[in-house]
């Protein structure tokens, strides 16, 4: 038996199911390489107001049960256009493998599209392979690799 991936737009009634998905996220996050950067530039969800988080935002669902998320944001870049960034794209781990991923990236492609973006761009932190593979298979390859160093530590 197989699962068809179910993506819908967020509404209000999924802000505390995407904010406990985006806890267990950054829970996953903070052991990675960059991740701790990574943290300290994005804010947690439980942070943001609710029509924020909400807004450019999927859910992907089973049986209406929420087990998945990808929020995006658009920027006008001057002299280049709009430019869809993925900011968060996260499954639960008893849904992976199961098409979500890409369904929920589908989604702000198609979305993206709609809307005249000229790009669309995600990140990935160093070692996040599934992550990265999620990207390719879209189509969405590497553009550029920030590195960094502390200083005065």
């Amino acid at each position: 038996m197989s699962i068809e991936p179910v993506i819908r737009h967020a509404t209000t009634d999924d802000l505390a199911v995407i904010i406990e998905l985006d806890a267990t996220a950054r829970e996953a996050v903070a052991s990675q390489r960059g991740g701790r950067s990574w943290l300290v530039e994005h804010a947690p969800a439980r942070f943001l107001h609710a029509d924020e988080l909400i807004d450019h935002s999927w859910v992907g669902t089973v049986d209406e049960h929420v087990v998945g998320f990808l929020r995006c944001t658009i920027e006008d870049v001057p002299q280049h256009g709009l430019v869809c960034s993925v900011e968060r794209v996260f499954v639960d781990e008893n849904a992976r493998e199961l098409g979500f991923g890409d369904a929920l990236l589908q989604q702000a492609i198609d979305y993206a599209t709609n809307l005249g973006c000229v790009a669309i761009e995600g990140n990935a932190l160093p070692g996040d392979r599934e992550t990265k593979n999620l990207y390719e298979r879209a189509g969405i390859v590497a553009r550029k690799i920030i590195v960094s160093r502390p200083l005065n530590q």
